[in-house]
């Protein structure tokens, strides 16, 4: 599934060819990716909107419009997004189509149809629920070591908990773990000082880093990246690290492959 720097990134790629635009229809081939409002409430209440800006929050696209409403779109595993032109074949994995006032259309492409789609001039339905975002400018050290109050349980799963914090998941949660040299099994309740500070600093360069390299590209979905080429633990498994020359290990930890090395990150 994307992570932040995917999401980011996409976001980013979205901007020039989309802001300014305004939607004309909006065609759904797969009614399941619409999760709120109704098909026919979104086919009404959509056209004629200009797109205003198109930012993140967590893993969503929010599409900021016109006429005060907010469109999110959650990739899930196998989302993608393309604008392409109106008169070009249409993929037949594509779930929903955007028509667009330039002779061009937003396609939502998703092979596993897990993707959703939401309408809303609330945007708090969908955003009061994400815990803080880690590349915020006013989210402190102070701030994050708050989060880890009266928490238990082991690092690797809370991590990857969206209520706690947005935007983490599998990949950067192994690649901060190690840059900050902690075991992904270390109790939070026992993180010193010291170690909060050093995840603190870790995850926020971990998720810089894999902006910078537009991502990680994956089951052949989220392409254009080059994060993957700059991992130092997540799928290396057997392989020496590139620290200490001690073999990376695996385990399955909250029901999620997980990636350390044994020498680095001591428990």
């Amino acid at each position: 599934m994307p992570e932040l720097p995917e999401v980011e990134t996409v976001v980013r790629g979205l901007r020039a060819p989309l802001i300014g635009r305004t939607f004309t229809e909006i065609m759904v081939l797969w009614p399941r990716t619409i999760h709120t409002p109704t098909v026919p409430e979104l086919a009404q209440r959509l056209p004629n909107q200009r797109i205003e800006s198109i930012t993140r929050r967590g893993k969503y696209l929010q599409f900021q419009l016109s006429c005060g409403d907010s469109l999110f779109i959650h990739l899930k595993m196998s989302g993608s997004l393309q604008v392409e032109l109106a008169t070009e074949s249409t993929h037949r994995h594509v779930r929903v189509v955007f028509g667009l006032d330039n002779g061009h259309q937003l396609r939502f492409k998703d092979m596993r149809k897990f993707g959703r789609i939401y309408l809303t001039d609330n945007p708090e339905i969908i955003t009061a629920k994400l815990g803080a975002e880690p590349l915020a400018d006013d989210f402190t050290l102070e701030n994050f070591g708050a989060l880890f109050a009266k928490r238990r349980g082991k690092l690797k799963p809370l991590l990857l908990k969206q209520e706690f914090i947005a935007g983490i998941g599998n990949i950067y949660g192994d690649e901060s773990c190690f840059m900050a040299q902690i075991d992904p099994r270390h109790q939070v309740e026992t993180l010193t000082e010291s170690e909060l500070g050093r995840l603190y600093h870790a995850i926020r360069q971990v998720l810089n880093f894999g902006i910078t390299f537009k991502g990680a590209t994956f089951d052949q979905v989220y392409l254009g990246g080059q994060f993957q080429d700059h991992f130092q633990v997540y799928g290396r498994t057997n392989q020496p690290c590139l620290v200490c020359g001690t073999p990376i290990e695996r385990i399955i930890l909250g029901g999620r492959s997980t990636h350390f090395c044994p020498q680095c990150q001591k428990l």
